[in-house]
């Protein structure tokens, strides 16, 4: 199934606002028919590299070239399983490559990778970039954290990660270190029209809160969300390459059932059964003939003549059976045990107080640096979020300073260039 408008999906990298390069990659792989739709779905891959000089970068983007040239290849498996072969094959590659060249020794990547197939979503990721769904306002984390604050937290030695004193980004598992790798999978997570989906590096995580990252997926589209994600992360100072992959459900062809689904194959039928009477009815006469012409009793020749009659007449008769499509499901049900973490996100005064400092402080620096942009555009944008928040309409007023926001940060890039 090709995509259109029953599938939207946007992509933004940035460097950010420290770093001299990006060593983020992302991939989207959309099925060009409904085939191979049927057979692997749509491929969404997000991979934050690490490693000195131009290490990292070299490591996501084998992740990002590499993971989805396998799995689209890899036919034997199921699809699930395809796709934690082609993570695992990418790790030994990218160890291998590092192993052969001092510059690239021990270079890693992130790897988070999302399926969207007819029996649902189906996530494999290694590290701590992460993959949400957001469904009727409720943003729900599908991966779970490879970093040292989460697998203390899920030891039992912490209840909060939140109250954790510790570094948030010292990840324990990656892609390229080691020889060999453990690829966590999730789901098959049944789809539904409006689900969205983001898949991200730390670098949006790390500025941005889950409720203002559910807020703004429900408000906009995949597009602008993306755009005003990446934007704010840098506000907040950006100190991580930022990379954000939003895909969204619009039409129902792409809800099935859940670890069901249909592939090709025929099946029984009725002309299988009808073959197999006159089979039968033909082997009856040939042993009639046999036994006649070795002159054998007459109650033998009548039972071979009624049954090769009888066998005749189910031959006749037989109805015809529609064809039976074979079915696929999971090898084991349902892999790991997201959802992860799970919120309940709704536009509130508070965001709408915070975006609002933001805009006020983005504009003062325009001014201080005199850039040259149509005021009437961020001014309109401002008079519509502050009309909204005085009739409490909060959603409405966060996408108008969403929108503020990202025309003056757009406006900046193109200063600076």
């Amino acid at each position: 199934m090709a995509a259109n408008n029953a599938l939207q999906h946007a992509a933004v990298t940035d460097v950010g606002m420290r770093r001299s390069s990006n060593q983020d990659n992302h991939a989207v792989v959309i099925a060009g028919d409904n085939g191979e739709w049927r057979e692997r779905g749509h491929l969404f891959l997000v991979a934050d590299g690490m490693g000195a000089h131009a290490a990292g970068e070299l490591a996501s983007k084998m992740a990002a070239d590499g993971i989805p040239l396998k799995y689209f290849k890899e036919r034997q498996l199921p699809p699930a399983e395809a796709l934690r072969a082609s993570v695992r094959e990418l790790n030994a590659q990218i160890h291998e490559r590092g192993e052969s060249n001092l510059e690239f020794k021990g270079m890693g990547t992130t790897c988070s990778a999302l399926a969207l197939l007819p029996e649902g979503a189906v996530v494999a990721h290694v590290g701590d970039s992460r993959v949400y769904r957001l469904r009727k306002g409720k943003l729900e984390q599908l991966s779970f954290d490879h970093s040292l604050v989460w697998e203390l937290q899920a030891a039992g030695d912490f209840q909060d990660a939140d109250t954790i004193h510790l570094p948030k980004n010292i990840i324990t598992r990656s892609l390229g270190p080691n020889p060999s790798v453990e690829v966590d999978l999730e789901g098959p997570f049944p789809l539904e029209v409006g689900d969205t989906f983001l898949l991200c590096s730390d670098g949006l995580t790390g500025e941005v809160k889950d409720d203002e990252i559910g807020v703004i997926l429900e408000c906009l589209p995949p597009e602008e969300a993306a755009r005003v994600l990446v934007d704010l992360a840098n506000l907040r100072g950006g100190p991580d390459n930022i990379t954000v992959l939003i895909a969204k459900i619009n039409g129902s062809e792409y809800v099935g059932k859940q670890n069901e689904v249909e592939v090709r194959g025929d099946g029984a039928s009725g002309g299988t059964f009808r073959n197999l009477f006159w089979m039968l009815a033909a082997a009856s006469a040939a042993a009639t003939c046999g036994a006649l012409i070795a002159q054998a009793s007459l109650p033998l020749l009548l039972g071979g003549a009624a049954g090769t009659v009888l066998f005749g007449l189910f031959a006749l008769l037989a109805k015809p059976m529609p064809a039976s499509p074979s079915r696929r499901t999971t090898a084991q049900g349902r892999y790991g045990k997201g959802p992860h973490t799970s919120r309940q996100c709704t536009a509130n005064s508070r965001m709408v107080a915070d975006l609002s400092k933001l805009a006020v402080q983005l504009r003062d620096a325009a001014n201080e640096q005199r850039w040259s942009v149509d005021w009437s555009r961020f001014e309109a944008d401002i008079h519509d979020a502050e009309a909204a928040t005085s009739e409490k309409n909060y959603t409405t007023a966060v996408k108008a300073y969403c929108r503020a926001i990202s025309f003056l940060m757009n406006e900046l890039r193109h200063q600076s260039k």
